[in-house]
This record gives C-alpha cells, sequence and structure tokens, in this order.
C-alpha cells in the first residue's frame, strides 16, 4: 500500500505528459532517434528508395548499430516504407554535434562522379564536410572543405551549379557566423571562391557588427537570386543579393566589394530575427487577377526563431514579404499560433517559431508551407492568399520516454516529393512522419 501511494505521489508531482494534438494532419511514421536532439532533416531519393538524413545537435548516446556510444552527428534512415523507418547508419559528430546536412546527386553536379551521391554536412561548429553516401549504409569521407572555424550553420548547396554557401566563423572576421562561398561541382576538390558578409562584419572594420549571419537559400542561376537571413530572435535583416555579382565580383572584403551584389535589403523590428528565408517566386495572386497590373508577384517567407522559454521574449513569429520590388521589399502578412488555443506559455520550453520547410515540392511549392512551432507542432499554413495566410492544419506529438524534460520542441521540418511531412525534436522526442489528412490535403497539389 505505502509503495502504490508513493508512486502515486511521484506522479503527483511529475510534469503532466501530453497526449498527441493534431487537426488534418496525422501520424504515419515514428523514429527515436536514439533520443538524439535532432535539427535539420533533408529527404533524398536515391534509385527506388527514399533516405533521410537528418543533422543533430551535440550529445552523445548509444548507436545500436555499432554498440557503441558515439557524439551525435548525421542520422541515415531508409523512409522508403514511412510506416517502418530503418537505421542505416550514424556518421558521428563532435561536441557541437553535425547540425546542417545537404544533399548533391554525381550526375547532376558538373565535374562529381556521376555514380556517386554527396552529402555536404557541417563538424561541429569547426569544419565543413563532403561525404560519399552512395551507399548510404556505408558513408565515406570525400574531402573537407573548410576547417579551423568557430562557428557553423544553416548551408545551402546548388547542384545544378556545384556553388555551396557556407555559414562559417573564420577567423579575423568580426562575427561568429558569415558566408564561405566555395566550387563544390567536384566534391573532391573544392574550390574556394570568396568570402561574404554585411558591411561592419568584415576584417578591419570599425563600429557595431551587424547581427550575424543564420542562413541562406539561393535561387539558382537561372533566378540570379540569393536570400539570405540574419539574426535568431533580435535585429533580423532579409537581405536579397544579385547571384552573379555575389559569384563574379571582387572577392577582397572590401565595403564596397560587399555591397555590390545586393539588391534589397528589409530590416526587420528590432525584436524580431530572420532563421529562416524562403523565395516564393512568381506566385499569382488570385486577388488580384482582373487586375490590369501586379498579379504575378514574389514573396519570401522570413521565419523568426524563438530562444527563451515560457514566453521570456518576444514572441517570434512567420511573415511574408513582398519583394516583387527588389529595391523597396515589404512586409504585406505576418501569422502566429494562438498562444490560448493550448495554453503553450505555461507549457514549459520554447513556443514561437523556429524554422520552415525547405524543399520546392510542386505538391506544395506556392501553396502550403509548414512552419516548426516548438511546443506548438508543426503548423500547416496555407499561403495561396499571401496577404491572409491562413492555417489548415497541426500536429503536435506526444511526450515520451526520450523526450528531455517531458516538452516536445519541434524544432525543423521537411518535405518529399511524395508529401509527406517530417519532424524532428530538440528535446530527444525523435522523428515523426506525417500526412496532410481531410480538407488540408485539398490546399495542395497531389
Amino acid at each position: 500500500m505505502r509503495a502504490i501511494l508513493l508512486a502515486a505521489f511521484v506522479l503527483f508531482l511529475a510534469p503532466s505528459v501530453r497526449a498527441q494534438e493534431s487537426k488534418d494532419m496525422e501520424l504515419v511514421g515514428y523514429d527515436d532517434l536514439q533520443g538524439r536532439s535532432a535539427y535539420q532533416p533533408v529527404i533524398h531519393r536515391q534509385g527506388a528508395r527514399w533516405i533521410a538524413y537528418i543533422g543533430l545537435h551535440g550529445g552523445r548516446a548509444r548507436n545500436p548499430l555499432t554498440g557503441r556510444d558515439e557524439a551525435s552527428g548525421t542520422a541515415i534512415l531508409d523512409v522508403t516504407d514511412v510506416r517502418a523507418p530503418k537505421w542505416l547508419s550514424h556518421i558521428p559528430g563532435e561536441s557541437g554535434g553535425a547540425q546542417m546536412v545537404r544533399l548533391c546527386d554525381g550526375a547532376t553536379l558538373p565535374k562529381a562522379d556521376k555514380s556517386k551521391v554527396y552529402l555536404l554536412r557541417t563538424l561541429g561548429n569547426s569544419a565543413h564536410e563532403v561525404w560519399d553516401v552512395t551507399d548510404p549504409s556505408k558513408p565515406s569521407i570525400v574531402s573537407t572543405v573548410s576547417k579551423g572555424l568557430g562557428g557553423t550553420h544553416k548551408n545551402w548547396w546548388e547542384c545544378d551549379t556545384g556553388t555551396a554557401y557556407l555559414v562559417s566563423g573564420l577567423p579575423g572576421w568580426r562575427t561568429h557566423r558569415m558566408t564561405e562561398i566555395y566550387d563544390l561541382a567536384d566534391p573532391a576538390r573544392p574550390r574556394h571562391i570568396r568570402n561574404f558578409g554585411l558591411v561592419g562584419q568584415q576584417p578591419g572594420a570599425r563600429g557595431p557588427v551587424p547581427t550575424e549571419l543564420h542562413g541562406m537559400i539561393s535561387a539558382g542561376p537561372k533566378a540570379n537570386r540569393v536570400y539570405f537571413g540574419y539574426g535568431t530572435n533580435r535585429s533580423g535583416v532579409l537581405q536579397i543579393l544579385d547571384r552573379d555579382k555575389l559569384l563574379k565580383g571582387g572577392a577582397e572584403p572590401t565595403e564596397a566589394n560587399l555591397r555590390a551584389p545586393q539588391v534589397g535589403r528589409l530590416d526587420l523590428p528590432p525584436t524580431y530575427g530572420a532563421h529562416t528565408t524562403f523565395p516564393i517566386l512568381g506566385m499569382e495572386v488570385a486577388e488580384f487577377a482582373k487586375d490590369k497590373a501586379g498579379s504575378r508577384r514574389d514573396f519570401v517567407l522570413v521565419v523568426n526563431e524563438s530562444l527563451a522559454s515560457d514566453c521570456n521574449e518576444t514572441r517570434q513569429i512567420v511573415w511574408l514579404a513582398d519583394v516583387t520590388a527588389e529595391a523597396a521589399p515589404t512586409m504585406v502578412s505576418s501569422w502566429t499560433v494562438n498562444e490560448a488555443s493550448g495554453g503553450f506559455c505555461s507549457r514549459g520550453g520554447r513556443f514561437g517559431a523556429h524554422s520552415s520547410n525547405e524543399s520546392m515540392t510542386p505538391i506544395y511549392y506556392r501553396r502550403v508551407v509548414f512552419i516548426a512551432f516548438f511546443n506548438a507542432g508543426v503548423r500547416a499554413l496555407d499561403i495561396r492568399d499571401p496577404y491572409r495566410p491562413t492555417e489548415i492544419g497541426y500536429y503536435i506529438p506526444a511526450a515520451n520516454e526520450r523526450t528531455s524534460g517531458r516538452v516536445i520542441q519541434t524544432n525543423n521540418v521537411e518535405v518529399d516529393d511524395r508529401g509527406y511531412i517530417y519532424i524532428v525534436d530538440r528535446a530527444g522526442t525523435g522523428l515523426h512522419i506525417l500526412q496532410l489528412t481531410g480538407d488540408a490535403r485539398k490546399a495542395a497539389n497531389f
């Protein structure tokens, strides 16, 4: 009897663990990721298989594939059957994990081995590496692109050109994160192109240092634009760059050379950052279809990042910027989860936006975006009217025995060309594979 009462008392004191919550989004597959804290997932088709490459935060855990404790790095899973994800391998990282992953096929890269598949990843905060993952069960190192760094983060790799934009902390620069640009058309022979940052971040500059880089997304050589995001939960900047001028202009980081590629810039209010800057170009806005001009417009989805737990900061949210007139970009709408809908400020952990999907699969592009919202799970937004983004579905995972602090923290989200949605958890809850259902599914282009 005493043991029963003691157990009941312990349960009374423990934080409540909620069941999963959802609307028009359902769970189809799950893996606990060995309890590791996860960051960026990328889903890559390799022949008849679909492989999930997941960048992980720092930490250590037992890897059942090797029977050893390993520093968290890159998780590689076969998700061809989304209902039964299967671990293929784990590439260990270092103390800072290996948060970022990007994939390119050798058949697409201009100078690579056409039979290979390549993984670009960060190694903690100290280096960038390329791995051969043609056989994802047996990854092997190809090259170290850059090393001796003081920070890394959200890279971008153009598979059709090989140009890689690396978020780095390069000695001599006045910021923890700036940009190194490399030609990785042949991943075995990296070629440095130039270094880049905001004016005031370069070596030898004086005065205040602008907010550090967070990441970028290139629209490629045809669009000739790269969209940079600076800041996390403060001093956010959306910077629009002419890609040709960035790659072919003066490489010396003088003030003039750093200003030359910029065609547009939007400074957010000082209490908001810019974690993800996702270009949504060539949208036909139905509301303007009968107008003489202006129905086809370009937008950038700007997602802030929440950093503080228990709502101890300005709410970090989601914005849509109209960048049709690039020299004068402007915010046209914003969106957030309604706190009262779930009492999220009292649930513990972070509540606020973090990131969006980055795949441009035609199933969702210009139609639906998915936002990782920490303790509010993942949210699906219909953006076909970019002036009135509307939530059409959500999924909040249940905490489990792997969840640190018993509060889920949906960290990043990605989609694949089959339409599945993949979310990973900062608190170690694992990988959840989802799909839209009900009315939400009608907004997509299946």
